[in-house]
């Protein structure tokens, strides 16, 4: 299975979600979500997290939180493989509990909080488990919603002062609550690359900090990103820093022997981008699609040897960025 692109800093926010294996169950019984919670909250004290949501469905979870730490990737190892080992034990089973790799989607900053909590809090009313968000026992609805009594772990404040100048803040998370269900998909609106909930300019500051020259093999959610980044602008940029002109490139195959080594210094970035085939590659050069392969094959024995044209190429992969 594809390995998940997991971007951790300090005070990053995910939404989180994972389901059982197989669709199975991950709770059968409240002994069973009780568990679930006092693991939760084990891995939030253990960890450093603020849990701002959650919900525990039959076969799923969604968790919205804060790491104070860039510790994404141990706590959730910590906290997926510790539940599945005490479930494991207390109905005497062995194996996967949850579906491969849990979900994760970076989010921009506290401002999405309470769209995602709503979000979140509605998973019950989409399943049909109940007719009023009131009467399901196992999220986090009724501590915003009603002030109930809640797990200490359980961190309110970030999204209930987002209601300012209110005499009843759950009252007021209540009455918002219903005017969201008539619109849903907005809090989707932002979502980006199915990775990021938040603005482009978010995205392009995530990208420009952690997002490789090269995706990796097993990330297909950084090639997803990466094909994001227009390839014409990509290439007409680089162009640009080389002085040279596409539209020569595309037209005529006599060029000369210093623009031949822009041409395909421009083809060798095109390949590297690993979004478009050898094919596609060559209709933007005029090429055929094994010409293209030589012409990568040339430009990377080049590079180990010239100095001056690695610089050019490292200054342009830095584009891909942008």
């Amino acid at each position: 299975m594809a390995r998940a692109w997991r971007i951790e800093y300090e005070g990053a926010l995910y939404h989180v979600l994972s389901r059982g294996n197989q669709k199975q169950d991950i709770v059968t019984n409240d002994d069973d979500r009780q568990l679930f919670l006092t693991t939760a909250g084990e891995m939030a004290e253990r960890f450093d997290i603020d849990i701002f949501a959650y919900v525990l469905m039959d076969n799923h979870y969604h968790l919205l939180f804060r790491t104070q730490r860039a510790n994404l990737c141990r706590s959730m190892q910590w906290f997926g493989a510790t539940y599945t080992k005490r479930f494991n034990l207390r109905h005497n089973r062995s194996g996967h509990l949850f579906q491969g790799r849990y979900k994760n989607m970076l989010v921009q900053n506290d401002a999405y909080l309470l769209q995602l909590s709503y979000y979140i809090h509605r998973n019950p009313l989409r399943a049909g488990m109940v007719m009023r968000l009131a009467d399901y026992k196992w999220s986090s609805y009724r501590a915003y919603a009603y002030a109930q009594r809640h797990q200490n772990w359980l961190n309110t404040k970030a999204i209930l002062t987002q209601f300012m100048n209110v005499k009843d803040q759950h009252q007021a998370y209540r009455e918002n609550m219903q005017k969201y269900a008539k619109e849903e998909q907005r809090v989707w609106e932002d979502l980006r690359h199915g990775i990021f909930v938040g603005s482009e300019k978010f995205v392009k500051k995530i990208k420009k900090h952690y997002l490789p020259d090269m995706p990796h093999a097993e990330l297909p959610s950084q090639k997803q990103v990466i094909k994001d980044v227009e390839v014409e602008t990509v290439l007409s940029k680089a162009a640009g820093l080389l002085k040279c002109d596409l539209k020569l490139f595309r037209k005529s195959r006599r060029i000369t022997k210093s623009t031949k080594v822009d041409r395909d210094l421009l083809i060798y970035i095109a390949w590297q981008l690993g979004v478009t085939t050898n094919q596609e590659i060559g209709e933007k050069f005029g090429l055929s699609y094994s010409a293209v392969s030589q012409r990568v094959k040339i430009i990377k024995e080049m590079l180990k040897k010239d100095k001056e044209l690695a610089r050019k190429c490292r200054q342009i992969k830095s584009l891909i960025k942008i």
